[in-house]
């Protein structure tokens, strides 16, 4: 099975680094990988966007323009990319940075409140991994244990003392989606 994702937001807020731990971890699992980046010339405050495919058969082409599944950190990235998700894909988008909802209804919609969850866990940092972790609950491309062993290979070696916050948002992010799936009796 093949898997089209992007990843988009603002520089700084982990999109390129959310995409590339995707892609070291499906690489994890023996999975056939393309990750390519774009951002504009900011260091912080630009926007930052990837594309990561994961396979089980040879990627023809890296440049895709629709997607099974965009995850979107702000306004502007699911304003330029809710038109891009496959009819039947997913929008997963973090509900404290998007105020204009997303309006297909042939699309699965995820509100996620990731930099919310992200500072109760002491850390606003880590809602790209709430938000990846949110991801893989919803479209499964990957385990959570080969995220870890990605993370590891794309977090510098001085932060690698934030691993287990990291892994804590991951954790989160699949939970908001369990208890969001889970009636209230």
């Amino acid at each position: 099975m093949t898997h089209e994702i992007l990843f988009a937001g603002f520089g700084g807020q982990g999109v390129l680094s959310m995409g590339q731990t995707l892609a070291y971890a499906a690489m994890t699992e023996e999975k056939e990988v393309s990750w390519m980046p774009s951002y504009g010339p900011e260091m912080r405050g630009g926007t930052a966007n990837c594309i990561v495919i994961v396979s089980n058969k040879p990627i023809s082409s890296p440049i895709i323009s629709k997607f099974d599944a965009v995850v979107a950190l702000n306004q502007p990235s699911v304003d330029k990319f809710e038109k891009a998700v496959k009819p039947n894909g997913v929008l997963i988008y973090d509900s404290g940075s998007v105020f204009i909802l997303p309006s297909r209804t042939d699309i699965t919609v995820v509100p996620v409140a990731s930099e919310f969850e992200a500072l109760k866990l002491g850390n606003v940092r880590v809602r790209n991994m709430v938000m990846l972790g949110a991801f893989l609950s919803v479209c499964q491309v990957v385990n959570v244990p080969s995220v870890m062993k990605g993370l590891s290979e794309v977090l510098p070696q001085r932060y690698h003392h934030l691993l287990a916050v990291n892994q804590q948002a991951l954790e989160r992010g699949e939970d908001l989606i369990i208890e969001a799936a889970t009636p209230l009796v």
